[in-house]
């Protein structure tokens, strides 16, 4: 999962692509929805500080490695190697960085400053940004260049595994192939949920629903982590959508929508044959 931001409300970033604060100080100005803030906000909010106090913690002992990405990458790659090994802990971590790079070269395309991305072990990556995307076509953009760098990195590597003939660098590829499909799911803070969002806010309902039913199949500790997080991103993002700027920010002409749902199907049909062609079957 990455790039958690508001993209209409500068003030309020809890995780992710987060812009920087103001050099000069801004006229204050008073939310309808921060002035009643429900059980579910302040249960949210909560669950964010804490992520946030623990990645500054942990930020004060990557000074050490110079680059807080670099900490991060290495901490990923040692916590996925103690269950699956180092050569497939460090692919994968390579895989995750490759997608986050997508973002970061998109970022610096449209003309926006960001650092690079910080890994979160079980949890996948972000990148904080210094100002805010101009539209929804912008974020949708910035959203799709993540699994669209994603998706080429894990068919480079399934290509690599059909010419040495391993099994080793399939499961990398199908494991590229599945955490980029994953992230098209629409609904944010994922980044089909960024992508859907120039299409219309409404399909986000659709992404919580399919993300329901993946954590009820599967009952995954991380995908209830993600699903209440996701919950509560949703709630944020929907109870703002009558806030002057929301309609406005949203406005994609017809051809942006076009471009934007072609790339996004797209990739949903090339990440599910990408699996297809890496899926190794367990010895019988």
């Amino acid at each position: 999962m990455s790039m958690t931001y508001d993209p209409w409300d500068p003030r309020d970033a809890p995780t992710g692509l987060a812009p920087a604060p103001p050099e000069h100080p801004q006229p204050e100005f008073h939310s309808p929805v921060q002035e009643h803030r429900g059980p579910l906000r302040r249960l949210g909010g909560g669950i964010v500080g804490g992520g946030l106090l623990a990645l500054k913690f942990l930020g004060q002992f990557a000074i050490l490695f110079k680059f807080k990405f670099l900490f991060t990458f290495a901490i990923t790659v040692g916590a996925y190697a103690l269950f699956w090994g180092w050569w497939f802990g460090l692919g994968f971590a390579v895989l995750l960085l490759v997608h986050e790079l997508g973002h970061v070269l998109w970022l610096k395309r449209e003309g926006i400053t960001s650092t690079m991305p910080v890994f979160i072990p079980f949890m996948g990556a972000f990148v904080a940004m210094k100002e805010m995307p101009k539209n929804a076509y912008v974020e949708a953009k910035v959203g799709l260049a993540g699994p669209v760098l994603g998706t080429a990195g894990a068919l480079a590597v399934l290509i690599w595994a059909e010419e040495t003939n391993s099994n080793l660098l399939r499961a990398l590829a199908y494991i590229g192939f599945l955490l980029n499909l994953f992230n098209l799911i629409p609904i944010v803070p994922l980044d089909g949920g960024r992508a859907i969002s120039a299409l219309h806010p409404a399909f986000w309902f659709a992404g919580l629903f399919a993300l329901a039913i993946l954590f009820f199949k599967y009952e995954s500790p991380i995908l209830l982590i993600v699903l209440l997080f996701c919950c509560y991103e949703l709630y944020r993002r929907w109870s703002r959508r009558n806030m002057p700027g929301f309609d406005e920010y949203h406005s994609v002409t017809v051809p942006q929508r076009i471009g934007i749902a072609a790339v996004y199907l797209g990739l949903v049909v090339l990440l599910v044959a990408g699996m297809h062609a890496a899926y190794v079957p367990r010895p019988s």
